[in-house]
Formats: structure tokens, C-alpha cells, sequence
């Protein structure tokens, strides 16, 4: 849906460069804040089966709102050729459609992949290794979609109608949650383990309430089940770190831990628990790094396509590619990277590190974050080209120049490759590093990147326009691209992804993976 919307925002609903791109980022980034509600849901009460199926319910009420907005008279915005007046009531059906989806996604990202890795048995070896493909081909298949949606619906958007553009996917959504349920029968489910922040919350309870408790050497005397089994649903034992040892005292025994001869967990905490709290504050920096390349990300859908605009995007005499279906070249960036990474690069660097999945998850997400960084100097760069020649053809006025849109691939393959590595990196990553009844929290916890990604990309468009528009200058990003400067923009984001990546390389270097052992509940 977030392909061509910042085009829909400009033509139907008449708004500016800068405000279309910020609805844009604002509504994607909420499509990857609501995740946390939704994961709450599955890791607290429902699990991630009964979570998706509410959820998709939600999404496709919301698609069919969407579609109606753009197709029935009374709800689309009446047009005069390109000249759109939109009132009011009718701006606002379409942003609540919006936001429902946006609810609706909610319970779907953050278990759809945790819910597929939950197929694969951990403890049986061929299994263990398939599921790291897994993650790599689940990304694929997105976006196998993610190209049709480039491509094909962005065409019949631009050529065709919105009505249909908004329709295909709204009968695509019903045709998925039908194959969805049709194999309800065959699933592993995952056992809910209660809420995970009541835990966390009892870890940061017990060890205030022992801040003067002497944590012991052995750490053997620290308070645990004595079976194999863990006290959580659905969880395996972690094993005791060293790490951040004064939430240890939260399972130093003493007296007062018992009530009428039951264990108070807001006195006494297991190992396991306080190691859960634990992995997720480990985590948390990793977590952190990824909001800039998020910050990249985001631009295919904003800045991008607002560059493309201005230039030729003819393939042919008669034939026109929209801007937006550029990012079909960042698809098939993912198509093409994610066989050879799995396929190829994984073998060949196994032969070297004699690790299982090759690089550590770590090394394969720094490589991205790299990766990134050229892909926004590429862009830059060819931004300084485009605006040279506007300079020395005097071509300040016009709609678009001369030059041709298929000059933008090279930044869309680089940031599809970044993908490969970093998110399909985040992806496993943290569906590994969370405690077992913490997958689809965690899983939500790496998709707030993206969110948060998109609210850093409006805050600096904000910022940025705000300083370079004073003393009635245009600035960097005004509606007339040939009289701003949008690779400084650019030049911004790299500086900014550079400083990012040798933050990463300090988080990444104190990093320990967690130990689990035992069986789940």
C-alpha cells in the first residue's frame, strides 16, 4: 500500500511534497508501532494463531474501507481532469482506512514470522538448520508480492484507477487469510506464557526490593525450578550470565520470600526469569541501530519517488513507468540477493568460519548497515548529476528533464541488497536472542525500527525545512526539486548512517548470545 501513496496524497488529495511524504511516513511508521499491541496479545494470552486470525479480520474490514474511498461517489474526492478538491469528511474516510489497516497489521507482522519459525523443532537438527532458511525465503516470498505490487498495481493505479489499484489488494488480502486458514490443522502451535511485562516488572520489583542483598559467588544457590522444566509456558530454562548482576539479587532467597508457603514473584524471581529480562536489555542497542537504516529505507517510498518525478520515465514512445514502480528494482534486488546469499555466500563463508549460518547474525547485519550507506552517496550523487544539468540546460521550470528515470536503479539494488542483510538479519536475530514466550514482543521490538525510522525521516524533513526555508529561501525540498537541494538531504542521511554503523561495531563487539537449556513447558 505505502509504494504509491505519497502519488495518491499529491494527485487526490492535493498535498504537498513535504506533507504527503510526512503522511506517508508517519502512517508506515504506525504500521510498525501497533506490532507491540498485537505481540503483546500472542506472547500474553491468545498465541500467534488466534492473534493473526483476529487480526487479518481487522486488515481486510480496513482495505475494503479503503477501496470504497477511492471508488463511490460521495466518499473519492470529486476531480476536474488533475485538479482534485477533496472535502473534508472524505479526507478523513480515507486516513481512517488507513489507520484501521495500520490496527490490523498489528497482529500480523510481528507473528507471521515467529509463527513460521515455530514450525521447525529446535531441538532436532535437520530442523534448525532449515529454519535459518526460513527467514531468508520468508522475505522472499514478501517480496515476490512487494514486485507485483511495483509493477502491476502501481500501474493499474496510474493508468487504470485508483478504485481498481486499491481493490486488487483488498481481494488479494481475503484470497490470503482463506489459504491462511485452510491449513489451521496442521500448525504447531506455541503455548502462551502470560505477560511478559508482568514479568519484567516482578524481575525490577524483587531486585529494588534486595538492593542490599549480596548476590553469591556460586551462582548454583540463585533461585530455580529444580526440574528440567521452566516455570513460564511455552519456555526453556536460560542459563545464568554475568552480565547486569544486579538484577541477580531478584533470585537471592531469603526469608521473606515465602507467603503461606508459596513463592511471592514479586520477592523471588527464577533465573530464567531475570535471565529473560536480561535478554532483553542486551538487545535493546542492537535495537537501537537499526533506526537509522530504517531511516534509508523509508526513502524509497518518499524521496525517491518525489526524484523520480522530475525526470523522464518514458520506456519507449508511448509507454510511461511510474516513479513509484521503481521500487520493483529494490525487489528484485531481494529476489536476486537472497538465493546467492543462502545458496552461495553462505557455503563459501562457512568454509572459513566453520560456523553453521556462515556469518553471525551480528556480522550479517553490520554488512547491510554498510551496504547503506553507499546507497544513499549513489543517491546523492546522482541528485548533484540531475541538478547540473537542469543547471546548464536551464530546465529550473519544467516538470521533468530529459533524463531518464532507470538512472535511480543503482539506488534502489543497493538498498534491496542492504535488506538482505540487515533485515532478514534483524528478522532471525531476534527471533533467536528473545526468551521463548518473548518471540512475537521481540519480533514487534525489530519491526518499531522501521516506525521509528520513519518518524527520525519526518522529524529531519521537519527540521530540515524548517532552517533551510528561512529568510523566504526555498530550502533543500521544495515543491520545485530543480530549485532545491536534495542531495544535501542525502548527504545527511549517509553521514548519519556512517556515524551509525561505527556505533553498531561498539555494541556489536560486547554482545554474548544467549544459552538456553532444558525443555519447554
Amino acid at each position: 500500500m505505502s509504494t504509491n501513496l505519497v502519488n495518491y496524497l499529491k494527485l487526490r488529495l492535493g498535498q504537498s511534497n513535504v506533507t504527503a511524504s510526512n503522511n506517508v511516513t508517519n502512517w508506515s511508521g504506525t504500521c510498525y508501532i501497533t506490532p507491540l499491541i498485537g505481540a503483546f496479545l500472542a506472547d500474553s494470552y491468545l498465541g500467534r494463531y488466534w492473534t493473526i486470525a483476529i487480526f487479518v479480520i481487522v486488515y481486510v474490514i480496513g482495505m475494503t474501507l479503503l477501496t470504497l474511498s477511492a471508488s463511490i461517489h460521495g466518499l473519492k474526492p470529486e476531480c476536474i481532469k488533475d485538479d482534485c478538491n477533496p472535502t473534508g469528511s472524505q479526507t478523513a474516510v480515507f486516513f481512517a482506512a488507513l489507520y484501521i489497516i495500520a490496527l490490523g497489521t498489528g497482529g500480523i507482522k510481528p507473528c507471521v514470522s515467529s509463527f513460521g519459525a515455530d514450525q521447525f523443532d529446535e531441538t532436532d537438527e535437520f530442523e534448525r538448520k532449515k529454519k535459518s532458511s526460513f527467514f531468508n525465503w520468508f522475505y522472499l516470498s514478501i517480496n515476490i508480492g512487494a514486485l507485483i505490487a511495483s509493477s502491476v498495481l502501481v500501474w493499474i493505479q496510474m493508468n487504470v484507477g485508483w478504485s481498481w489499484g486499491f481493490g486488487v489488494p483488498t481481494v488479494a488480502m481475503a484470497i490470503a487469510v482463506v489459504f491462511f486458514f485452510s491449513g489451521s490443522n496442521l500448525y504447531r502451535l506455541q503455548k502462551p506464557g502470560g505477560s511478559p511485562l508482568t514479568r519484567i516488572f516482578q524481575v525490577l520489583v524483587a531486585s529494588m526490593r534486595k538492593y542490599s542483598a549480596k548476590v553469591p559467588s556460586d551462582k548454583s544457590l540463585l533461585y530455580e525450578t529444580p526440574d528440567m522444566e521452566s516455570n513460564i509456558e511455552g519456555s526453556r530454562k536460560l542459563e545464568h550470565t554475568e552480565k547486569f548482576r544486579f538484577f541477580d539479587k531478584a533470585a537471592v532467597e531469603t526469608e521473606t520470600d515465602n507467603v503461606k508457603g508459596m513463592v511471592d514473584p514479586w520477592r523471588l524471581c527464577t533465573v530464567t526469569q531475570v535471565e529473560e529480562l536480561k535478554s532483553i536489555v542486551k538487545i535493546l542497542p542492537v535495537w537501537a541501530s537499526g533506526i537509522v537504516f530504517a531511516t534509508v529505507y523509508s526513502q524509497m517510498s518518499t524521496m525517491f519517488v518525489l526524484q523520480g518525478n522530475t525526470m523522464d520515465q518514458h520506456i519507449g514512445p508511448h509507454f510511461e513507468i511510474p516513479s513509484a514502480s521503481l521500487s520493483l528494482f529494490d525487489t528484485v534486488s531481494v529476489i536476486f540477493w537472497v538465493p546467492i546469499y543462502d545458496q552461495i555466500i553462505i557455503p563459501v563463508v562457512r568454509k572459513f568460519t566453520h560456523r553453521e549460518r556462515g556469518f553471525t547474525q551480528l556480522q550479517r547485519m553490520g554488512i547491510g548497515l554498510v551496504i547503506s550507506i553507499f546507497a544513499m552517496v549513489v543517491a546523492g550523487a546522482l541528485e548533484v548529476i540531475r541538478l547540473d544539468y537542469v543547471r546548464r540546460n536551464n530546465y529550473y521550470d519544467r516538470t521533468t528533464i530529459p533524463m531518464s528515470i532507470f538512472w535511480q536503479v543503482p539506488q534502489y539494488f543497493l538498498v534491496g541488497c542492504a535488506e538482505v542483510f540487515t533485515f532478514i538479519g534483524q528478522l532471525e536475530f531476534f527471533y533467536d536472542q528473545a526468551p521463548d514466550a518473548m518471540r512475537s514482543l521481540c519480533s514487534a521490538l525489530s519491526l518499531t525500527t522501521v516506525a521509528l525510522g520513519n518518524y527520525l525521516s519526518t522529524l529531519l524533513v521537519t527540521i530540515v525545512t524548517d532552517i533551510t526555508t528561512r529568510d523566504g529561501k526555498l530550502g533543500w525540498i521544495p515543491d520545485n526539486l530543480n530549485r532545491g537541494h536534495l542531495d544535501y538531504f542525502y548527504w545527511l542521511l549517509a553521514i548519519l548512517s556512517l556515524i551509525n554503523f561505527f556505533v553498531y561495531l561498539l555494541i556489536a563487539k560486547f554482545y554474548t548470545y544467549k544459552k538456553v537449556t532444558g525443555k519447554p513447558r
